[in-house]
């Protein structure tokens, strides 16, 4: 069977001409396919988003009552629409519009980063260095779009800014893009070489850590709903094309609402316009008529203070997290550091956000104190977090108490004889004579002693001498 075997693959060519190596390499993409591959990765998500917004728009028109449906009008629309989804500020006839949805801002940019994931596995991404041109394409056609757009809606009752709207879409649909081709092209692990471990499992603790710190503020919103739904269902009109488009907005202003219980669970709270809702405070103020705003306490409860224990308890949870790192405590606290930092971090980019300007009407603005909402973010990662991650995890056994003594002991006999030494030249005694008699010579000169002793003494006892009677 072998020699069956050997005579299959025996190889016909002659002497010298056999390959260097078995191994075929592999087929390089050709620059025709790479530059398909890339535009369609820039072009694909921002057409789809753009067609998207435009039939949402068309369908809560079509439905609305009392109003024309114009399809040239959702498509002129569709433009404003699309900005708005990346967070580009608008000015609807004088008066500015900051405070945008986050739920479609959280679609479009899936949807970018799964078109780069698809772009840099065709390209065959393997290296950060692959992610660039994947980046870089999405970024620049994401601003380029953006500017177009901002154009086009020169001298219309929406006006935008050219340059905001050449900067944001370009930078958030960058991040999508990494966020994409982060594990492709091998981002996660050029990271890990690269930073100290122990920043890295604070990383990943803080990530953990922001994002309970957003499940309960989805666990209060919900709740606060639930609590209201009555005046949820007084919030909607009784025709479908009305009720559709409280819905439709409602739903996608759902991320605000999510991130406002969030910084009001821990403590800082949210304002619209003149109403400020936080744990130890409470202002009086109108709402807009908006089923997601339902949920808005009309006064203070004694009992919101006990809310506090959901954040202490992700604090908690981000110090079990750590505990289990390293066996110094020191650089265990120093993960739980760079945990809070990253989640009052994530709290200024949500709180940033989730809020800005709405009008110039009794409602303006919509904000979140993001600067104090950080500290008591970073407080309450730090403070639980770093008391559960000293004390729950391990530390150095202490050593017994005589276990130098007796290492020592066990040391110094080899050090005995110098010091007798010493002892015996401080006594007196010269060291010549130390070091030159040696131990065995003493035992010989006691014989000699005993015996000029034993002579003596014969000498002197004897009566019976002869050198008596002389």
């Amino acid at each position: 069977m072998v020699r069956f075997m050997k005579l299959l693959t025996r190889d016909e060519r002659p002497p010298g001409e056999e390959p260097v190596s078995d191994l075929v390499p592999e087929l390089e993409v050709s620059r025709a396919k790479r530059v398909r591959v890339l535009l369609a990765a820039a072009c694909a998500p921002l057409l789809f988003s753009f067609t998207a917004i435009a039939a949402v728009l068309a369908m809560v028109s079509f439905a609305a009552d009392r109003s024309r449906f114009s399809a040239t009008g959702a498509l002129l629309a569709a433009g404003p629409g699309w900005l708005a989804s990346w967070q580009v500020e608008l000015d609807l006839g004088g008066h500015p519009l900051g405070v945008l949805p986050l739920l479609p801002t959280l679609v479009v940019g899936w949807l970018v980063a799964r078109a780069a994931a698809r772009a840099a596995r065709r390209v065959g991404g393997r290296t950060p260095a692959d992610a660039i041109p994947v980046v870089t394409v999405i970024a620049g056609a994401h601003a380029l779009f953006g500017v177009l757009v901002a154009l086009m809606a020169g001298g219309s009752p929406v006006d935008v800014n050219p340059l905001t709207a050449f900067c944001v879409p370009g930078l958030l649909a960058g991040l999508a893009a990494i966020a994409g081709v982060a594990r492709v092209c091998g981002l996660p692990a050029a990271v890990r070489d690269r930073f100290d471990p122990v920043a890295v499992q604070g990383l990943r603790a803080g990530a953990l850590g922001l994002a309970a710190l957003i499940a309960c503020g989805a666990v209060v919103f919900t709740a606060a709903t639930a609590l209201s739904w009555s005046t949820v269902d007084s919030l909607f009109e009784p025709g479908f094309g009305a009720s559709f488009g409280l819905f439709v907005l409602s739903v996608a202003y759902l991320p605000n609402a999510v991130v406002a219980a969030l910084s009001f669970s821990t403590g800082p709270g949210f304002s619209v316009g003149s109403l400020t809702v936080g744990m130890f405070g409470y202002q009086e103020g109108k709402l807009p008529g908006v089923p997601v705003l339902a949920g808005v306490p009309s006064h203070h409860a004694v009992w919101w203070p006990a809310l506090l224990l959901l954040p202490a308890l992700v604090g908690a949870l981000v110090g079990w997290r750590i505990r289990a790192i390293d066996e110094d405590p020191m650089l265990r606290m120093r993960a739980v550091a760079v945990a809070g930092a990253l989640v009052a971090f994530g709290c200024v980019i949500l709180g940033t956000l989730a809020g800005g300007r709405l009008g110039d009407g009794p409602f303006d603005p919509v904000s979140v104190p993001v600067g104090v909402a950080s500290v008591i973010a970073f407080c309450w990662i730090v403070v639980p977090g770093g008391f559960v991650a000293f004390f729950a995890g391990a530390h150095d056994a202490p050593e017994p108490p005589g276990e130098p003594e007796v290492e020592e002991d066990l040391v110094e006999p080899e050090e005995d004889e110098p010091a007798e030494e010493e002892i015996e030249t401080e006594a007196g005694e010269p060291a010549e004579d130390v070091d030159e008699t040696p131990a065995e010579d003493e035992p010989e000169t006691e014989p000699e002693q005993d015996v000029a002793v034993t002579e003596s003494t014969d000498g002197s006892g004897d009566e019976t001498a002869p050198g008596d009677d002389r």
